[in-house]
């Protein structure tokens, strides 16, 4: 599945409008999702994992906007909640 995009339209000017508006709007869609996901079950409930959950969450999203680099983010993000995690 990962290489039949590459078959169907090889040149990216010939893929259809359709293709390439889903190509803008998903990543941030999924990624949202994604977000939501992983905070459904700790906003509920206060605790201190709550509050580590958030501040590796808001530190991925600062870092995200400041430095526009996904695996960076998500690399500063895991380690600054691993390591407050061990903190508690």
């Amino acid at each position: 599945t990962r290489f039949v995009p590459f078959l169907l339209f090889p040149d990216p000017d010939t893929a259809p409008v359709f293709v390439t508006r889903l190509g803008e709007f998903l990543p941030p869609a999924i990624f949202g999702i994604l977000v939501v996901y992983c905070y459904q079950d700790e906003l509920p409930q206060l605790s201190a994992t709550t509050v580590i959950a958030v501040v590796a969450g808001l530190a991925t999203a600062g870092m995200q906007w400041w430095r526009k680099n996904m695996l960076l983010s998500i690399v500063v993000g895991t380690v600054l909640y691993i390591g407050l995690l061990q903190l508690v």
